[in-house]
């Protein structure tokens, strides 16, 4: 019985697959006029595409594995990282998406170039490239942990046939391959998580019993003595999310949008999908610790891992057969969409903001089909060091993959991306300001890191020793505090040594500010791309649609059944008014 259920697994993801594959076929001619359109869809997408891709970008496989362990474990403290995003969402919607989309460039470094000189445009280039591979190798070790898990399978392997998967669609379609597979990927993400929420409350007797019920402090978690803690890492994973959604450098996501209205419309999409999710996402595993207290044990081969894996443990002992096939065709989607922006977005940088002025220097210039081709090669070689990046973070076994992906981000990330949104609002800076105020940033990073820890802080203010749980959570909240106010309060500093006559970017500066307050108007061909994108999605929906409708031949209780036909409709529903709404001229 084991066996064939998993056939149906399989089947699933294969269909899915094909889906994918479909989605790179279909959108490759439009990303294959010019690099604008293979970098950012030339500009020309529609909101409910873009705000689909920004809300996917900050949901990998590391939501259903890392953060969903830490939930199983620690109760309602995960929802503090994704209420962070929804408030870092909306103020995209209140004052920058549209900004982004106004700063009109294809890559996200040009923007830096025009703010800050070409001197913090290469070294701003350099360092995102490496940064965005690092972190796209975390979520494609997560997407291994947890599909190596359900197959039985080498993660290694694993790792790499996914993530060769994942290049595939990038390299040949470009943003808008990337884009249309995002948006399919949230409506798959959007009914795997509510069918399996519904299910988690009807069996823990609904949201009242999920709450009294749950093994600890439903609020505060085990080993939690100080809910003071708490309130300070969410007040800092605010600050922490602004900075690492609203910069410089993830503006890339709205730039793809056709006009001004549009980007705010797509950040404003983003901020109800993921404060919706950041209840949906977690009832699955709060219920597991009610109904399956021991289940991270189930996968000792993980180590410390182990309640990563803890969707996988709910889904299958509770869950119609298919859903787990769903569930990885979620993960799949949820790394693809966060590994192939990374890909087009780097292509992007390299190409624009280092070859291109490379060659420049040497008084030569390509043409812009020869740099299409080459960026498609660039993508390329990224997926591989991507997929090294992930075999390497797999022998990591002592790190969860909460504590690595916040640690990474508060100690690299931050400091990384501060000056790139601060000097959206501080004007007057020097040169040197950006590239300094990153080396300050990670110098104190390290100091936080091994210097000022924890324990040292518990001393200093005269309190016992912290629990494990505390120490990690205090740590981020000490990085984060030291990287506002001294990274931070650095950089608005510099502004002190700014003097006018030195400033050989200033005549660049007054027209990025220019252009950043422009809004940014549709071009007059813009109806036919509307339709293209309505009706090629439109039907790809329908077509995924009808394969979940076909899941109802999988042999499971009328339940089951029903639930993938309520799926079914949905999406297919979706499909049909998206198809529709392209023959409205």
């Amino acid at each position: 019985m084991e066996h064939n259920a998993m056939t149906y697994e399989y089947l699933v993801i294969a269909g899915y697959f094909l889906l994918i594959i479909g989605i790179g076929f279909t959108f490759k001619n439009m990303a294959s006029k010019s690099t604008s359109d293979y970098f950012r869809g030339g500009g020309k997408m529609l909101w409910w595409m873009v705000g689909s891709t920004a809300f996917m970008m900050q949901f990998s496989a590391w939501t259903f594995t890392g953060a969903a362990g830490k939930a199983f474990t620690d109760g309602f403290t995960v929802c503090l990282v994704f209420l962070a995003n929804t408030f870092a969402y909306f103020c995209g919607w209140a004052y920058f998406a549209q900004r982004f989309r106004q700063m009109r460039v294809d890559t996200p470094t040009e923007a830096i170039k025009g703010r800050f000189g070409v001197q913090n445009e290469t070294f701003f280039s350099y360092a995102l490239v490496v940064f965005t591979l690092i972190n796209a190798g975390i979520w494609l070790n997560a997407l291994g942990v947890f599909t190596s898990a359900v197959f039985d399978a080498d993660i290694g392997t694993t790792i790499i046939v996914t993530g060769l998967t994942v290049v595939f669609v990038s390299v040949l379609s470009g943003a808008w391959g990337v884009v249309a597979s995002d948006f399919m990927q949230t409506l798959v993400v959007a009914v795997i998580s509510i069918a399996c929420a519904v299910v988690a409350l009807v069996k823990v007797g609904g949201p009242v019993a999920l709450v009294s019920k749950y093994p600890s402090d439903f609020i505060m978690g085990p080993d939690m003595n100080y809910g003071l803690i708490l309130v300070g890492t969410f007040v800092f994973f605010l600050a922490k999310q602004l900075i690492t959604i609203m910069n410089m450098h993830d503006a890339f996501r709205f730039l793809n949008a056709k006009d001004s209205k549009n980007a705010k419309k797509a950040s404003l999409l983003a901020m109800i999908l993921m404060g919706l999710g950041s209840i949906i996402w977690f009832i699955p595993p709060w219920a597991s610790a009610i109904l399956y207290p021991e289940a991270a044990s189930a996968y000792p081969e993980f180590g410390s891992k182990a309640g990563d894996a803890i969707y996988l443990i709910f889904t299958r002992n509770v869950m119609p057969v298919g859903t787990v096939g769903l569930l990885l065709a979620g993960l799949f989607a949820a790394t693809m969409s966060s590994m192939d922006s990374a890909l087009n977005k780097n292509t992007g940088i390299l190409v624009r903001s280092i070859y291109q002025p490379f060659l420049r220097k040497r008084g030569k210039e390509v043409d812009d089909k020869k740099l299409l081709r080459l960026s498609m090669i660039l993508s390329f070689i990224s997926g591989i060091l991507v997929i090294a990046m992930a075999l390497f973070f797999k022998s990591l076994k002592e790190h969860s993959l909460f504590d690595l992906m916040m640690s990474l981000s508060a100690m690299i990330q931050v400091p990384l991306l501060i000056p790139l949104l601060l000097g959206l609002f501080i004007k007057k800076t020097p040169k040197w300001a950006p590239w300094a105020t990153v080396i300050l940033g990670l110098f104190i990073s390290w100091l936080m890191t091994y210097i000022i820890t924890p324990n040292v802080f518990a001393n200093w203010i005269g309190i016992p020793e912290f629990t494990a749980r505390e120490a990690t959570d205090m740590n981020l909240i000490l990085t984060l505090g030291a990287h506002v106010f001294i990274t931070g309060g650095f950089f608005c500093l510099t502004s002190l040594f700014y003097k006018k006559a030195k400033d050989d970017n200033k005549v660049e500066t007054k027209e990025f500010f220019r252009l950043f307050e422009t809004p940014v108007i549709a071009a007059d061909d813009q109806d036919k791309f509307d339709q293209q994108q309505r009706n090629k999605l439109g039907t790809m929906v329908m077509i995924m649609g009808a394969g979940i409708f076909l899941m109802i031949l999988i042999p499971n209780p009328l339940w089951g059944k029903l639930i993938f036909v309520c799926c079914a409709l949905i999406i297919s529903g979706i499909g049909y008014v998206l198809k529709r709404s392209s023959k409205i001229t």
